[in-house]
């Protein structure tokens, strides 16, 4: 294996460093964008529930925003609705967008090595090819093995560039497609909770 990178020249370095960090956002996003975390299945009915039995106290809230990106989303709109609707709604898009943020942490790093591995590869097969008519114009074409150390490089590179940018592509895709999930879940659970704070909706409790 050492001895495939060491042909495939110094362009190796910074394509294995794109790949420790395609793998240890793939991971670290993973955790984090698990949809228990971000938005757990029955925290509305248990907010609810504690709204209705006036158990939201400072610590509960608290306790709340802390605990989700759902929570924080809808403690942002408790601590604001006796404002009203309008305020309500306001203070929830303004926490719901620096969730949001937070949720797309990394991705744009993930794009970025997705569209530049595919070019740093083809940057060593510009160098691999140079490489290949240099040796030509100096040694002539009768020396098969520097014709093959240029070639070899050229492949080498771009065969790991594309290695490095199909799963950072497919990670980020499935990434964004979870976030954009999530965000829509989060979104229909903090306008039920706006209709059942100011009495349009009962929310259904189930705390399971």
């Amino acid at each position: 294996m050492f001895e495939v990178i060491a042909a495939g020249g110094w362009l190796m370095l910074p394509i294995i460093l794109c790949s420790l960090a395609v793998v240890g956002i793939t991971f670290e996003r993973y955790w984090t964008l698990s949809p228990q975390k971000i938005a757990p299945k029955h925290l509305l009915g248990e907010v609810w529930e504690s709204i209705s039995k006036k158990k939201m106290t400072a610590d509960t809230l608290k306790e709340l925003k802390y605990g989700s990106a759902l929570g924080a989303i809808l403690a942002a709109g408790i601590s604001n609705s006796r404002h009203g609707r309008d305020v309500m709604k306001d203070s929830i898009e303004e926490a719901a967008s620096s969730v949001i943020h937070d949720m797309e942490r990394y991705l744009g790093l993930l794009g970025t090595i997705a569209a530049v591995a595919p070019l740093l590869g083809l940057l060593g097969t510009v160098i691999g090819m140079i490489n290949v008519f240099t040796a030509i114009m100096i040694q002539g074409a009768g020396n098969t093995g520097a014709l093959a150390g240029g070639i070899s490089e050229a492949l080498i590179t771009t065969a790991a560039g594309l290695c490095v940018a199909i799963p950072a592509m497919m990670a980020h895709r499935f990434f964004q497609r979870r976030i954009d999930s999530l965000v829509v879940t989060m979104e229909q659970e903090a306008v039920k909770l706006v209709d059942a704070i100011h009495g349009d909706r009962k929310v259904d409790v189930k705390v399971v």
